[in-house]
């Protein structure tokens, strides 16, 4: 917080009176990302433990999760996605006002995970452009919130609006997993057999 003397009043650090006005709407978009409420599967219950208060996404000025598409600017796809589902999610996404981001959680959302079936979407990517996608199977509260941080600074800087001018999708930023699973931890429903005695 220094004024450099030799470069004026461009030296001066940016504040309140001397910042910009884009500066300001992008730390407001940031600083108030409303998530609307699309949880399909497992990986949901790991987005309300992000909500609880062990994890408190209130402090990032998320505490409300929308149950309107229309009050929402943050869709958290978790959980595998139905082809039956897929047009109920582009519709949701559609009704959401612009600017809007979409960041898949899971391996499920991300590329259908273990159901290479013709039942499950094999990415969501196919239907809406993903800005962000959180690893794991599930991934835990700590990565949804590591990967809504990197979007928080990525709406910041203006990069994901870039990328996705550039692209015409959405910027796809790739996050790696942090709450302490490695690929081999990955949950796995052993079929049980009706009548067999263990």
């Amino acid at each position: 917080m220094g004024w450099q003397l030799d470069k004026g009043l461009e030296g001066l650090d940016h504040n309140v009176l001397t910042g910009r006005v884009e500066d300001l709407v992008q730390w407001a978009r940031k600083s108030s990302l409303w998530p609307a409420t699309f949880g399909l599967a497992c990986c949901a219950l790991e987005m309300m433990a992000a909500g609880g208060a062990h994890y408190d996404m209130s402090r990032f000025g998320m505490e409300v999760f929308r149950a309107s598409p229309r009050q929402a600017d943050l869709m958290i796809v978790a959980g595998r996605v139905s082809n039956k589902m897929a047009p109920v999610l582009r519709q949701i996404y559609d009704q959401m006002m612009e600017p809007k981001w979409v960041l898949s959680m899971g391996v499920c959302a991300s590329s259908g995970g273990m159901f290479n079936n013709y039942a499950i979407v094999q990415g969501v990517d196919q239907i809406v452009p993903v800005d962000a996608y959180a690893p794991g199977c599930p991934p835990g509260p700590e990565t949804l919130i590591h990967a809504i941080n990197t979007i928080h600074d990525k709406i910041q800087s203006g990069e994901l609006l870039r990328r996705r001018a550039e692209t015409g999708g959405g910027a796809a930023v790739q996050l790696p997993q942090v709450d302490g699973q490695t690929a081999g931890d990955q949950r796995v429903d052993t079929p049980v057999t009706l009548g067999s005695q263990q």
